[in-house]
């Protein structure tokens, strides 16, 4: 495992975060009415989302597990390596869920599910960069 890429990848993780809590709203209503802060908002979550698959990768490609086929089979293998628990995988699972929405644009994207991220969401990123640097 390239300690130093993933050391890279995790400070790209928490600039992510703080531009969301730099630019996140006081209601959902506000975010709704602001497109300049949904596209910031927006972004920087997807790049938060990739970061973490980016990491994931890593680390499995250093253990014996076989490649996972999508993105967020790479947490079920961190799970069952035991880098982060069951439940973490399965939020992080829905993160992806959430980035292939917004880069792809499957379906409208729900500004409340999105404000509601900000506030509590982000606790999801920073309990995966801290099994990370536990690695590290």
């Amino acid at each position: 495992m390239d300690k130093l890429i993933i050391q890279e990848k995790l400070e790209a993780l928490r600039k992510c975060m703080l531009r969301i809590e730099a630019r996140r709203t006081k209601t959902a209503d506000q975010l709704r009415e602001d497109t300049d802060r949904q596209d910031i908002i927006a972004l920087n979550l997807t790049r938060a989302v990739q970061l973490c698959v980016d990491i994931a990768t890593c680390v499995i490609a250093d253990s014996d597990e076989p490649a996972p086929q999508t993105m967020g089979q790479a947490f079920d293998v961190l799970a069952r390596l035991g880098t982060i628990d069951d439940s973490l995988a399965g939020r992080m699972k829905a993160a992806v869920g959430f980035r292939n929405i917004a880069v792809h644009n499957y379906q409208a994207i729900d500004w409340d599910i999105v404000f509601a991220i900000t506030y509590k969401g982000l606790e999801d990123f920073r309990d995966f960069a801290r099994d990370i640097a536990a690695l590290t």
